[in-house]
C-alpha cells in the first residue's frame, strides 16, 4: 500500500483523512508528479479513543512544500459534475 521514499529518514505529514480511498488518490497524485510518498494507517484503540484514527500521507521534507501545493491545487480545482460530462458528450454527437 505504500512506496518507500528515498533519502531522508524523517518523513513529514502532508495530508490526513479518515478515508483510505482519499489518501490513495492523493498518493497517486503525488506519484504522478514525481513525489515519493508513504500512506500510513493511524489506528487508535477504539475502546480508549472512539472515532480516532485515519490515514496519513507523508513525504520527504525536501518535497513537502511541493506536495502541499499540489494537494491544495487539486482540492481547489473545479470539479466536473456528471451533467457537465453528459452535456459535452451530447454536443459532440450532434456535430
Amino acid at each position: 500500500m505504500s512506496t518507500q521514499p528515498k533519502a531522508d529518514p524523517e518523513l513529514v505529514e502532508v495530508f490526513g483523512t479518515e478515508q483510505e480511498s482519499e489518501a490513495m488518490v492523493v498518493h497517486g497524485l503525488l506519484t504522478s508528479a514525481g513525489i515519493d510518498s508513504v500512506v500510513t494507517s493511524v489506528d487508535a484503540q477504539q475502546n480508549i479513543f472512539p472515532g480516532v484514527g485515519g490515514v496519513i500521507v507523508r513525504v520527504n521534507p525536501s518535497q513537502a512544500d511541493d506536495a502541499r501545493r499540489l494537494i491544495q491545487d487539486y482540492q481547489t480545482a473545479p470539479q466536473l459534475e456528471e451533467t457537465d460530462v453528459d452535456d459535452s458528450a451530447t454536443a459532440d454527437n450532434q456535430s
